[in-house]
């Protein structure tokens, strides 16, 4: 069967029916948001929002849209002007494959808050999904992912990460440093002598004055 993207299949959704999705990590400051309400207040909905429908409860998850779907929401004018409808484009794919469109939807135009995506990476684990997995499909180096999992705390996340052992210096490395200790050592010896111990100081100098003296 051929691809058809989604985009050549808009729908107009009543609001009412559409419903956030639990993991998206896109923040919006209030400029930007103001910027959005403007925008769409001057030009109307140039774009539509993604989601997958949700058939046995008859309602329309956000994938990709939420501050779009937000402004309809908080904003009269907009509400009734549009007659409560938003378009929609409609994706059909399970949730870690929605998980995954939302943050290639985001990535190329938003920022990120750090715990969510923390979240999500456990979540996808908790769905089992590999780390290649999740590099491949959210566009993540191993390290991105590595530092996401760290902030989780949560041990089970290691379980495919290999950790090398401490450095041990060997070979020429290894006497390097040791000569360098017995060096440092030498040198402060030889300080001792020439000058004495800090205790001999304090017996040459004599013993403090008692105050007032």
């Amino acid at each position: 069967m051929e691809f058809r993207s989604p985009v050549y299949q808009i729908k107009a959704v009543p609001v009412e029916k559409i419903i956030p999705n639990t993991y998206n990590p896109n923040t919006v400051a209030p400029p930007e948001l103001r910027l959005l309400y403007d925008s769409i207040r001057e030009d109307g909905y140039t774009m539509p929002i993604v989601c997958y429908y949700c058939q046995s409860d008859d309602t329309y998850i956000i994938v990709d849209g939420f501050h779009r779907y937000r402004v309809m929401l908080e904003h009269r004018d907009i509400y009734e002007r549009e007659k409560g409808l938003l378009p929609v484009s409609v994706i059909d794919k399970p949730l870690a494959q929605r998980m995954a469109s939302t943050i290639r939807h985001n990535r190329a135009r938003g920022s990120h808050d750090v715990d969510l995506m923390s979240n999500i990476v456990r979540e996808l684990h908790d769905l089992g999904r590999s780390d290649a997995w999740i590099s491949r499909h959210l566009g993540m180096d191993r390290d991105e992912i590595l530092r996401l999992k760290q902030i989780t705390g949560l041990v089970s996340l290691f379980r495919e990460t290999n950790f090398k052992q401490a450095w041990i210096p060997e070979g020429d490395a290894a006497e390097r440093m040791e000569a360098a200790d017995a060096e440092a050592a030498a040198a402060a010896e030889e300080s001792v002598e020439q000058t004495g111990s800090p205790e001999d100081a304090t017996e040459k100098a004599g013993p403090e004055p008692a105050p007032g003296e």
